[in-house]
């Protein structure tokens, strides 16, 4: 139940069930971990957990075993606890002693449950012996040197508890936007599948693609005839661990992993992130994770409005309402309203004056102005782009015909060389970019000369055998390259003669962010001008939720190289498409854009899986105002070549 909620499901308004399967097992782990605080006897403790552990794979109908009388006869649940499930599925009223364990239970000690590690046991001790009654109460005595002495618990048990308070901060702000889209899109597939739903819309920041996300909304479609029904079916979907509130047009949830249709993963992640983001405690974290959703039921004909209004951003929603203002219009999320006509009326009462709006277009249409795609609505200069006619022809997964900046087995990666390209094909791609880890970086098992130069033989001889076969498809033989002291590569120059391209970059992220902004910056301004340097990887080094970005001027960084390319030699930004880094960061790509340096969206793969992170890549590519012409990615193999034959 790691960063989970602790509370007391609502009772479903369509019952009986009056709840879920998932709902009651999480119920009782609850009891069981509030128990533990208790300091309860362990065989009753025992008895939840296993209650719960049953419940949570059970394959028959729990509400049917209820009604039925057969839980009595399941094993483990006992007539007590039958009595206890039998009240809140069939009555939908919880049991009075666990609702006395919710509400006595003090709330901090369950804000340190997720704290990751930290158990109820240890909790208890702790409040117990120090007085320790939240996570604030916590930190402070860590930070007092208080915990260590404890009998069982020790100096890193106590740093441990910081770094994990550390992490629980972070985690809980905002999720990234790979995590935030998972649930979104998983929840917004069931709601749209519903009967009664005319469309399910994702929106917020999640629609407009924001590198990290808050909570989740979604705009549904729907008929007043079937607006009940539709809300009771949507408070009846698998993967709610909680209904916050329900009125007439909202609905207020927060989401748990079981949303989704598989067991949840975070999947690989290379060891230089992971261990920047907290380890294997941010997977336990993601595990037992949950996120708020507001969903906002509304007519077909107002939904354009609905959408466009929760979409966002603020600042948009701002430009366009004044752009309405200057037209004698009143534009919110119920319509576009003549002023005239709305008078002293609000909401759905003026929205019966608005103009007809079959989707969005057709509202930024009322106002003279193209469709702003959601990625761009930031107010960034689109409002007045689309009043020109000047937005941009945003770059789609369909113009990308490969990546550079991919791992294989000779360093970090999953996959072997032959894999990598393989899945590279099936993905409709032209070509792919091998850049395994130079030697500095010995976490990630950075390959010798002798091996890199070996993997480019082995490269050369599988171009020449597809061009033989007719096959349109080839590799590039790079490098990720440590950025050394003073600018320099991490290979030979001889060495780096022989690749295609390098892939600069920085990873030994202490001493560069130990540095102020004039040196980091003069480093790469360095690196930028060494003949081998192509491409400039992940170039702040951020972690996202995990570690800021080091020191440096991007602003100079970029119109060094723009002086580059001007003189005919090929200096690319990377827009690394990790979701952990999204770096360059998405105000920056439109700068580069304007200099007119390449970028070369990366998904720094380190698995097969790893290439289909293209498409976050993609997404933020998008929100920063890139179009296909602006990137590395969207040329086919032979003009690529002719481009990287441009160095210094």
């Amino acid at each position: 139940m790691a960063g989970g909620t602790f509370a007391l499901p609502k009772p479903r308004p369509t019952g009986p069930p009056f709840f879920s399967r998932n709902q009651v097992a999480n119920v009782l782990h609850q009891v069981a971990v509030l128990l533990e605080l208790q300091g309860a006897n362990v065989f009753r403790v025992r008895s939840y957990q296993n209650a719960s552990r049953m419940l949570g794979s059970l394959t028959e109908d729990l509400g049917e075993l209820v009604a039925s009388g057969e839980i009595f006869d399941m094993k483990g649940i006992g007539k007590g606890l039958g009595s206890a499930l039998s009240q809140a599925i069939g009555e939908g009223k919880w049991p009075d002693d666990w609702v006395e364990l919710h509400t006595s239970t003090p709330p901090g000690l369950i804000e340190m449950l997720g704290i990751p590690g930290l158990g109820p046991k240890r909790i208890k001790l702790m409040a117990d012996e120090l007085g320790v009654d939240s996570v604030a109460s916590l930190k402070q005595a860590a930070l007092d040197n208080k915990i260590a002495p404890m009998k069982g618990f020790g100096a890193k048990s106590q740093q441990r508890m910081l770094d994990g308070i550390e992490l629980l901060s972070r985690f809980r702000a905002r999720r990234r936007l790979d995590i935030g889209l998972r649930y979104g899109e998983a929840f917004q597939r069931k709601i749209a599948a519903l009967d009664g739903v005319h469309r399910a819309t994702l929106a917020g920041s999640a629609r407009r693609r924001k590198d990290t996300i808050g909570d989740l909304d979604v705009v549904v479609a729907v008929d007043d005839a079937d607006h009940e029904m539709v809300a009771n079916a949507i408070l009846n979907l698998s993967g709610i661990a909680d209904v916050k509130g329900a009125g007439d047009s909202k609905i207020s949830l927060i989401l748990d992993t079981t949303i989704f249709d598989e067991s949840f993963t975070v999947g690989h992640i290379d060891p230089n992130v992971l261990d920047a983001i907290g380890g294997d405690d941010y997977e336990q974290l993601e595990a037992g994770g949950t996120i708020d959703a507001q969903v906002r039921l509304v007519p077909p004909h107002v939904e354009p409005f609905t959408l466009a209004y929760f979409t966002g951003s603020k600042e948009h929603n701002i430009a366009m309402r004044q752009r309405a203002i200057d037209r004698g219009l009143r534009l919110n999320e119920f319509g576009l309203i003549p002023e005239a006509m709305a008078g002293e009326l609000k909401g759905m009462e003026a929205a019966v004056h608005s103009l007809s709006a079959a989707d969005e277009a057709a509202i930024y249409a009322h106002l003279d102005l193209a469709y702003v795609p959601p990625e761009l609505r930031e107010d960034m200069g689109e409002v007045d782009a689309a009043a020109s006619g000047s937005l941009p022809n945003l770059i789609q997964m369909g113009d990308i015909r490969g990546a550079l900046h991919n791992h294989t087995t000779l360093s970090d990666g999953e996959a072997s060389l032959e894999l990598m390209a393989d899945t590279a094909r099936k993905m409709g791609w032209n070509w792919l970019g091998i850049a395994d880890h130079s030697p500095t970086l010995k976490i990630a098992n950075g390959a010798s000369s002798a091996d890199l130069l070996e993997q480019g033989r082995t490269i050369k001889a599988y171009n020449a055998s597809w061009a033989e076969e007719g096959v349109d498809f080839r590799l590039f033989h790079g490098v990720e390259s440590d950025i050394l002291e003073g600018g320099k590569l991490d290979h030979p120059d001889d060495v780096l003669a022989e690749l295609d391209y390098v892939v600069a970059s920085v990873h030994a992220m202490t001493k560069w962010r130990g540095r102020d902004e004039v040196e980091n910056t003069e480093e790469l301004l360095k690196v930028i001008d060494h003949p081998a340097t192509t491409v400039l990887g992940h170039p702040t080094g951020r972690i996202l939720q995990g570690r800021e970005g080091y020191e440096v001027d991007l602003f100079t960084v970029l119109e060094h190289m723009a002086e580059h390319n001007d003189n005919g030699r090929l200096k690319a930004i990377e827009l690394n498409a990790s979701p952990y880094r999204l770096d360059l960061d998405w105000r920056l790509c439109k700068h580069a854009k304007g200099l007119g340096v390449p970028v070369a969206i990366n998904p720094d793969a380190h698995s097969i899986r790893g290439l289909s992170d293209i498409a976050y890549g993609v997404m933020t590519a998008r929100k920063g105002w890139i179009e296909a012409h602006d990137t590395l990615n969207a040329l086919d193999g032979a003009t690529l070549a002719e481009h990287m034959r441009q160095r210094a």
